[in-house]
């Protein structure tokens, strides 16, 4: 019974993938991240207080008692010489319990140095002491009393139905195929997150969105 479960998952995952390339996603994520600025939903102070700042656009999850959840991003730390270049990544988990419905979202990770160190292992597993939701407006305290203690502040938006939508048990990971078609075969998420990578051409609209909306 299970397996029919998983399967009739993975299949309405199938039925919403679509075709993304490096580039692509690095403009879909710039207009997430300014869609959120521009509305005040992610607060100025926040941003610029952000060591990290990780964009996952449209990601999908689905469930029909095991749940599912799928989706590409892209992300880019403070160096000593500005924002590195944008850095590839997945986000991935699974779940059982009384859930049912489709959603999909779009998710902003903002990290501490706490985050950005879990970051720069290569494959992250988000438990429940390390996100916490993001400040929603300049009088709720900062981000020091809303959780900014954890390694990430959360802000996202959704569409669609979902009951049970957490990103406990989520896994974060590289995208070696993105990064490989970004920046060749010797690329790694650490010397790309520490600046010793030359953004390319592709990222610079991106990072020209990035270094507009954390301006302090």
């Amino acid at each position: 019974m299970t397996r029919v479960l998983v399967a009739l998952t993975l299949a309405l995952f199938t039925t919403v993938a679509f075709a993304s390339d490096a580039t692509k996603e690095l403009d879909n994520a710039a207009v997430v991240i300014r869609n959120m600025t521009a509305s005040h939903q992610i607060p100025s102070s926040v941003l610029g207080d952000s060591q990290c700042v990780l964009i996952l656009p449209a990601v999908k999850q689905a469930a029909l008692i095991v749940g599912g959840k799928h989706g590409d991003g892209v992300v880019s730390c403070r160096t000593s010489k500005g924002w590195s270049a944008p850095a590839f990544v997945n986000i991935t988990g699974g779940s059982v319990g009384l859930q049912a419905g489709f959603e999909h979202q779009d998710l902003v990770l903002l990290m501490n140095k706490q985050g950005e160190q879990e970051l720069s292992r290569g494959e992250w597993a988000l438990g429940a002491d390390a996100t916490a939701a993001g400040p929603i407006n300049s009088t709720s305290g900062g981000p020091e009393g809303n959780g900014w203690k954890t390694p990430v502040l959360v802000y996202t938006t959704s569409t669609g139905a979902y009951a049970g939508v957490k990103l406990e048990g989520s896994k974060i990971s590289v995208d070696e195929s993105k990064m490989h078609e970004m920046y060749g075969s010797n690329a790694n998420l650490q010397s790309v997150l520490n600046g010793e990578v030359q953004s390319p051409g592709p990222a610079k609209s991106f990072l020209a969105t990035i270094n507009e909306v954390t301006k302090k």
